[in-house]
């Protein structure tokens, strides 16, 4: 059954890939929904058994590599923390290929869509099992090359071009550093298996490595060089650019890869790696500083987006920077925990987005909707349910999350701990502001749109229903439900085991009352404060905006990332490559080379054609001349 989980998204891939024209669309789409189905029923199964019968395994697969001292193995590794991920991959991945059917009806590539869903699904279940880096950074790549084929499946748009290409281009960065975590760990333990690595952890404390002329701490070293390439899978700071311009994919793609499974690969790789970032502070700091940036900047921009997936797109980027700055703080089983509750109902927005651009066809700018609620009503109040999971409204699963985060934070009791809890905090607050200016431009108010009349909108098929409702039923329960088993009451939940390593135990000590409340009410009063801005007094925000142009620009630019990596980075890349294409390439390579080869040849020809005259005695002395040189030859030798 375990290893059903992961071989039944592979054949799903490989008979709608290769089979997809044969079988016919419909078929495909039955055959890959129902396998990747299955394999998500088995998935709730395995995590049933580790919670009840603490099962866990390693099961191997095949061998991989054998050379020397490294020993790789093809393994399924079952244990709390990939049962976990198991299940947020997989039915996660179920719903968004059964809504995929509804959502890419009219689309005439039905079934390469699905197998690259599936086979992005297959790679995202090699990464989370493996009991080694090697096979990590298979899975690892995998989801990135996945991610190119989905962000730029409709290739003919150069948007969704340039969109595939920066994702990948970006990813390659941080993965650089990802790799280079992965060599260093090699060279110091001559093995790349999570235990024996881990196992070694506590002998090099103190040990020192010169990198780049720089004598580093070689543990901080690693995680910080493991940690670039979470910065670049999960969209920190810095190496942010690319989340938001992949929403050029289809809306399931977005569901899928850049709010529930894909971006979380970063917070899974730290969590799953604490018995080594334990060890270091200062990477932990770093990582908490990451976090609470990433988690402002992202929330900031949002305030100002027009595109409706765009604005949930940096809210991923957001919630991303709060599962970071939980694992900085110490807190992996509650960075987990959001990671899981998260995914349910960020897919759940996103999906409910896709949903109104079926109803607008194809519209995105939220400017461009309004006074729908009543022809989308299932919509709208499945998408009501997953804002206010989002925004951590008491009592549903993001409340419970987030929450926990900016509490554990607090409790750390360090200034990085209180500068975390403060943002949190704020962040929350824009995050609902933003959250429900999105509902109400997109539902409420007057219908703006120009193009469409209101009277052809209309509501989403049961097939693309369906899913929200699973999904929102998530968003609701998942927190209350698993906040004990996961993070306990007052104590760390005994769940996790020895698959996540606490090198102090968390803080079971309970923040003031007034702490505890704060961000609630923060939540609760900015429905009325949204309200009030985007649908009763729409002047108010034009005013705000008209007084503070040059701060509405800097937001509305996204604090001008894109062009500070224009100028600093493609540019001079640009003017170099030409530089080498013109002299380089053209006035030398090809000048000396096959020109210059060519125009010889050319040359000599036009003189040997003077010889083809029809005359005998032209012949004779062009034979005589090649005996003479034949002879001349011979002599030589």
């Amino acid at each position: 059954m375990e290893l059903s989980i992961i071989t039944l998204p592979l054949v799903a891939a490989i008979i709608s890939g290769f089979f997809g024209k044969y079988i016919g669309d419909r078929n495909s789409e039955i055959i890959t929904s129902l396998l990747v189905s299955i394999a998500a029923i088995f998935s709730f199964i395995v995590f049933y058994n580790v919670i009840v019968n603490q099962y866990e395994d390693n099961i191997i697969i095949a061998t991989w590599i054998n050379s020397g001292s490294l020993d790789v193995n093809w393994s399924m590794k079952i244990d709390p923390l990939s049962a976990v991920m198991l299940v947020v991959v997989t039915s996660v991945s179920a719903l968004v290929h059964i809504y995929s059917i509804g959502y890419m009806s009219h689309d005439p590539h039905k079934p390469r869509f699905m197998a690259y869903l599936s086979l992005f699904t297959f790679a995202m279940l090699m990464l989370v099992t493996s009991d080694n880096f090697i096979q990590l950074f298979f899975g690892w790549e995998g989801v990135g090359l996945c991610s190119y084929f989905l962000i730029g499946f409709w290739f003919k748009k150069e948007s969704a071009n340039a969109a595939a290409i920066k994702a990948f281009v970006v990813n390659r960065v941080g993965d650089f550093g990802f790799a280079l975590g992965i060599f260093l760990i090699f060279y110091l333990f001559g093995t790349v298996n999570y235990e024996e690595v881990f196992q070694q952890i506590p002998n090099i404390t103190d040990q020192k490595l010169n990198f780049l002329g720089i004598e580093a701490n070689t543990i901080d070293l690693i995680c910080l060089l493991l940690f670039i390439g979470a910065m670049g899978k999960s969209a920190q700071i810095l190496l942010h650019t690319w989340l938001p311009d992949a929403m050029e994919g289809p809306t399931p793609v977005s569901a899928l890869i850049h709010a529930a499974t894909m971006v979380t690969a970063g917070v899974f790789l730290v969590v799953r790696c604490s018995p080594i970032y334990e060890y270091s502070e200062l990477a932990l700091n770093i990582i908490t500083i990451v976090g609470m940036t990433t988690a402002i900047f992202a929330a900031t921009v949002a305030l100002v987006q027009t595109d409706i997936k765009k604005i949930i797109a940096y809210s991923t980027c957001s919630q991303l920077g709060y599962m970071f700055f939980a694992t900085g703080v110490g807190a992996y089983n509650v960075a987990m925990f959001h990671l899981f509750t998260h995914a349910f109902f960020k897919a759940l927005l996103f999906l409910g987005s896709g949903s109104v651009i079926h109803a607008f066809k194809d519209e995105q700018n939220i400017n461009n909707m309004g006074g729908i609620w009543k022809k989308l009503p299932y919509t709208y109040t499945l998408m009501i349910i997953g804002t206010l999971a989002l925004t951590g409204f008491p009592f549903l699963s993001g409340f419970y999350s987030k929450d926990a985060i900016i509490e554990f934070a607090y409790l750390r009791g360090n200034t990085t701990g209180y500068y975390a809890a403060g943002i949190g905090i704020f962040t929350a607050f824009l995050t609902s502001i933003y959250s429900w200016r999105l509902i109400f431009k997109t539902f409420h108010g007057d219908y703006n749109n120009k193009k469409i009349k209101i009277e052809e909108t209309h509501e989403s098929p049961a097939v693309m229903l369906l899913p929200l409702i699973l999904l929102s039923i998530g968003a609701v329960f998942a927190g209350f439900i698993f906040k004990e088993l996961f993070i306990g009451y007052g104590e760390t939940s005994k769940y996790w085991g020895e698959s996540i390593f606490f090198l102090e135990p968390l803080s079971t000590k309970h923040p003031p009352i007034w702490f505890l409340v704060l961000t609630p009410i923060l939540v609760v009063t900015s429905i009325p404060i949204s309200y009030y801005l985007f649908v009763k007094n729409k002047n108010l925000p034009d005013a705000i905006i008209k007084n503070n142009q040059p701060l509405y620009k800097f937001l509305l630019n996204k604090w001008y990332f894109d062009e500070l990596y224009e100028y600093i980075f493609i540019r001079p890349s640009k003017k170099i490559g030409l530089f080498l294409w013109k002299f380089f390439d053209i006035k030398i390579i090809d000048q000396f080379g096959p020109d210059g080869v060519s125009s010889i040849i050319k040359k000599i020809s036009i003189k040997a054609n003077k010889f083809q005259s029809g005359y005998i005695y032209h012949y004779a002395f062009v034979m005589l001349l090649g005996f003479s040189a034949f002879l001349t030859f011979l002599i030589i030798r």
